[in-house]
């Protein structure tokens, strides 16, 4: 059951037959096992956060290959880390939107027309040209707005993207 979890890599040797729908595994390994992705409850819940905005978001398979690396590496980054990932699922919806065609390159991109303080717009930049690993002071209130302000960002640029969920579930976690 471990090899079916959300965004476990898997290596799949599949007899694909046309007209099928249904396709036979022949074979079926993990690609790269966590070590705390599924352990440590912030990271479940951030995971589930980026499957859920990956389920909703990644659509064409023009650009398979490089998708599959930046997800490969950024799932990879969060189990990795052991301290300072509060604010990895806004850096990721950031590098994200960059592979989605509509990259965020600046503050008033984010903000829009959307009301919002000083304080935000302050720390904007940071998750703009930050790295997963690059710890953000911030508080959970905030956390909490800037991801309001990203997810907005999103609904302007993806069409039907309906409510995210999981958004519950890690702002519960995360407090």
């Amino acid at each position: 059951m471990a090899l079916y979890q959300p965004l476990t890599f898997l290596d799949l040797v599949v007899y694909h037959r046309d007209h099928v729908k249904i396709n036979r595994i022949k074979e079926i390994k993990c690609l790269q096992p966590f070590q705390s992705l599924m352990i440590d409850i912030k990271k479940s819940a951030i995971a589930m956060f980026i499957t859920e905005i990956i389920n909703k978001t990644v659509r064409e398979e023009s650009h398979s290959q490089e998708m599959f690396d930046f997800i490969f590496r950024a799932i990879t980054t969060l189990d990795a880390l052991r301290r300072d990932y509060e604010s990895y699922h806004l850096i990721f919806l950031v590098k994200l939107s960059r592979l989605l065609g509509f990259g965020v390159s600046s503050v008033n991109e984010v903000i829009g027309g959307r009301a919002t303080n000083e304080e935000t717009e302050r720390l904007l930049p940071h998750l703009i040209n930050g790295d997963y690993t690059v710890s953000i002071d911030m508080t959970n209130g905030q956390r909490r707005i800037l991801l309001e302000l990203l997810l907005g960002f999103y609904t302007d640029h993806i069409e039907n993207l309906g409510e995210i969920r999981s958004v519950k579930v890690l702002q519960e976690v995360m407090n």
